[in-house]
Order: C-alpha cells, then sequence, then structure tokens
C-alpha cells in the first residue's frame, strides 16, 4: 500500500495543483484538507479525496501532514497530534504565527529584537505597526511621526475590524538588509535548502516583496550568522519538525529575527527553487513528511530568481502588453500571470495578492536579478478605475 499524506489548505491554487502534481510523481496519495470541500467534490480532476477542516482523522490512517499557509498550519500541527505524525506541536505552530508571541519568545532567547508592544504610540520614531490578525506584508504601515503613526493605525483598524485578532503590533523600524531561509526541520534541527537575497530595499511605508534571489551574495560569515539565528529561533519557538521559511533583516548589529513560519513558501514562489535532477520543493516536502531522508537534496547548480509582480495601483485589471518581450529576457524561464481579466487589484496595504510571477534560472545572482528587471519593464498592464460594465 502506498504512502498518504493529509495536505490543509484553505485554497485550492497554484501551490495546491503543485503538491498533487508532486505526489503523483512520487506514488504518494494526496488527501486535501479544506474549508472548500462543500464545493470541490474532486479538487484536481483525478478522484482525489477532499475532507473538511473539522474531521480529516476520518480518512485516515495518513503517513505524514504538511500545510500551504499559515492558519492551515496551525490546523495542520493540531491534527498531527491527535494521529501521532511528526510535525511542530499546535503550540509551537501558534507561536510561529503569532507576531507578538513569536517575538516575546525571540526575546527570551537573546536574540535581537526591537522594542514592541500592542496597540500604542511608541516611545520614538520610526516605527511599524503590523497587525496580528494578517499574514505576510498586509496592513504593515511605517510611520515617522505622531500624525502618520496615527494615520496607519487607523487605516489599519478599519483593515482588521472583522478579524478574529484585530491587535496591532507596534515595534521600532529595523534598517538594513532583508532575507528569506527556506527549509525543514527534522527533530529540530534546520536543514536550510537556500538563503535569498532581497535586493529591492524594504523600507516602507509599505514592505511589498518584489524580488528573491538565491544564492545570497553575502559573505559566508553573514550566511553563516543567518542560518545561526534562524535556529536559534526555531529553538526559542519550539519548532520540532517541517517546512518553515523565515524572514529577517541583517545591518551592522547582527541578524533581526522577523518571523519564522511553519511553512513552506507561499503562492507560485515555490517554482523559484529546482534541485539537481529536476526535482521540486513540493516533492522534497512531501517525501520529508512521510520520514524520508532529504538531507542530499541540493539545489540545481547556478541561480534561481522570482519576482512578485506588484500592482501599480488600485482598478480593475484589463490586461497587459509586452509578454513576448518579457519571455524572451535572456534568463527568463517564465512569466505567469495571476490576474484574471475583471479582477480588482488593490496594492499593500490593503491587498493581498499580486499581479503575477516572474522566473529566472542563470549563472549568477546578479544576472538573475537583472534578468527579472529587464522583464518587468517590458510588461504595460492596463488597469481601469471603474468596475467594468456587463451587458
Amino acid at each position: 500500500m502506498g504512502k498518504r499524506v493529509l495536505l490543509f489548505a484553505s485554497t485550492t491554487g497554484y501551490q495546491v495543483r503543485s503538491f498533487s502534481d508532486a505526489a503523483g510523481k512520487l506514488g504518494i496519495e494526496l488527501v486535501l484538507a479544506t474549508d472548500r470541500c462543500h464545493v470541490i467534490d474532486d479538487p484536481w480532476g483525478d478522484q482525489a479525496i477532499a475532507v473538511g477542516f473539522e474531521d480529516p482523522e476520518s480518512r485516515g490512517p495518513f503517513d505524514g501532514v504538511l500545510a500551504v499557509g499559515d492558519g492551515p498550519a496551525l490546523l495542520a500541527a493540531q491534527a498531527a497530534e491527535r494521529l501521532k505524525l511528526r510535525f511542530s506541536s499546535a503550540r509551537a505552530v501558534a507561536h510561529a504565527h503569532n507576531k507578538f508571541l513569536a517575538r516575546e519568545k525571540f526575546k527570551d532567547a537573546g536574540l535581537l529584537v526591537p522594542e514592541f508592544h500592542l496597540n500604542a504610540p511608541p516611545k520614538r520614531f520610526p516605527c511599524v505597526l503590523k497587525p496580528l490578525g494578517l499574514s505576510g506584508s498586509r496592513g504593515v504601515i511605517r510611520a515617522d511621526n505622531l500624525d502618520q503613526f496615527n494615520e496607519a493605525f487607523a487605516r489599519i483598524q478599519r483593515l482588521v475590524e472583522h478579524e478574529d485578532n484585530p491587535s496591532i503590533q507596534v515595534e521600532d523600524f529595523i534598517p538594513g538588509r532583508e532575507f528569506a531561509v527556506e527549509g525543514v526541520v527534522r527533530g529540530g534541527h534546520l536543514q536550510t535548502f537556500a538563503i535569498f537575497d532581497k535586493p529591492d530595499p524594504l523600507d516602507g511605508p509599505f514592505f511589498e516583496e518584489t524580488i528573491y534571489v538565491t544564492p545570497s551574495r553575502e559573505t559566508e560569515g553573514i550566511q553563516q550568522a543567518i542560518q545561526d539565528t534562524t535556529q536559534r529561533a526555531i529553538d526559542a519557538l519550539g519548532l520540532t519538525d517541517g517546512p518553515i521559511h523565515a524572514e529577517m533583516r541583517v545591518n551592522e548589529r547582527g541578524v533581526w529575527m522577523l518571523e519564522v513560519a511553519a511553512r513552506p513558501i507561499g503562492g507560485l514562489c515555490s517554482r523559484v527553487l529546482q534541485f539537481e535532477g529536476g526535482i521540486t520543493l513540493e516533492e522534497i516536502l512531501l517525501r520529508h513528511a512521510i520520514g524520508d531522508d532529504v538531507s542530499g537534496g541540493r539545489l540545481a547548480r547556478g541561480a534561481h530568481g522570482v519576482m512578485m509582480i506588484p500592482i501599480p495601483r488600485a482598478g480593475v485589471y484589463r490586461g497587459v502588453d509586452g509578454m513576448d518581450e518579457a519571455k524572451v529576457v535572456e534568463g527568463i524561464e517564465d512569466v505567469v500571470i495571476t490576474a484574471k481579466l475583471g479582477q480588482k487589484m488593490l496594492p499593500l496595504p490593503e491587498g493581498a495578492s499580486y499581479l503575477g510571477f516572474m522566473f529566472a534560472r542563470v549563472e549568477t545572482a546578479a544576472a538573475a536579478e537583472q534578468a527579472l528587471r529587464i522583464a518587468h519593464r517590458a510588461l504595460k498592464f492596463d488597469f481601469s478605475t471603474a468596475l467594468p460594465i456587463v451587458n
């Protein structure tokens, strides 16, 4: 009998499809636990099973559990405890998911952390406001004075008024270069797949991520410090098993851990990582979930880059020109527009999506970054300011 993995996801988008494809290659049966099972009888058109968040165990037994997204990761951890499967504890995942609790854990462990508190003005500026109930960079705003703080606080309050946790974390702004780490944890020990440089400065007022490039162009010493600090953060949170995606800033004082999420990199971004032999990140994570040793997994040679195509302004998406020119830029592997015609698009801090993704695979990180920027300049997006009239 083949192995079976339970995958928690709140949507059935590209990343879930990628896990389905990877499971098919590996001969693993993938069972999707989703809050949309009442409208998805056959999520991938291949007789796969969709079960509800509330009772996935009824479809067991399972050999492993995975999750796409922060909320589903907590549900996966809870299910893993009941099913006695290898995964980080629900308590640890909950701490990782909560920006305030994570900051407290990092501080207690002696990591560099900015001064932080909830729902009150800072003692000094600049500061950054972060809604606890939202993920990614949504709702994150920098304020340089009290007027900007009051405006940002009111703006975030409107955004989170219907969230389960409407609290707003206020913390000192951390200057420096930003990075991300992708990896897995087994028995509490981190295995790093990639350290991503984020070459665009993320200084605010909003913090929209655009380009990720690996391998990092930082010195070996800084890369080692990033990995060591990520391991210390994992220990502080109590994460023991499963994928992690960590974000941090580096300046002259050292490495400041922003977050360690108990799930893989989101959306289509996982396509940026290609392992030796053409193996995908999803294949690695599925093998890890069922207990295989994935310590031999190495990224394919060369540099890997992805651009999350930003939304330049609010409006209704009406199309894009320049796709052919972007796709033939040397080093560009693919350009994928995920926005749908007629879709209302909102930039950060209110928005929660991108126009699409571009991927580069070349010899050097510098060349990957350059290819992505040239391809992006070739794209011309059309937006209308009002909803289209449908006859």
